[in-house]
């Protein structure tokens, strides 16, 4: 792991965790990822996620959603890195496959969809997108 980018580190073990058919896959717990996986799981990409104590940070596992064998996600693709931000303004009409897939914006009111960001009528950093 990059000490560098937790969070594509993150997104790249639930890529290998759908490749490899796991059942979960524990990523290190942080404020933005529980965040992420709670908007996950609220749009149906995942099943569940829940924080495991480990005396340190602990560990946030994900249990991972298959339709017909098929992961229920598709692909996730990190947007802003530490090395090249990506911001969208509100007014930015901009969507994931045409609204079928989504993007996760970090905003001044917290984590959370592409969509939401425009009804709020709020900007922010794009993280990743989701299809």
């Amino acid at each position: 792991m990059s000490l560098s980018d937790p969070i594509s580190d993150a997104l790249t073990m639930v890529r290998n965790a759908l490749r490899a058919k796991k059942e979960s896959v524990d990523l290190p717990n942080s404020k933005m990822l529980t965040s992420i996986a709670g908007i996950l799981k609220q749009k149906g990409y995942i099943e569940n996620s829940k924080l495991i104590e480990d005396k340190k940070q602990g560990v946030l596992r994900v249990y991972l959603k298959y339709i017909d064998t098929r992961p229920a996600i598709k692909n996730l693709m990190r947007i802003s890195k530490p090395s090249k931000r990506v911001y969208a303004k509100a007014k930015d009409k901009t969507s994931v496959l045409r609204g079928l897939g989504l993007a996760i914006v970090s905003t001044s009111q917290g984590i959370m969809t592409d969509k939401e960001a425009r009804e709020k009528k709020i900007g922010g950093e794009i993280i990743c997108k989701v299809w």
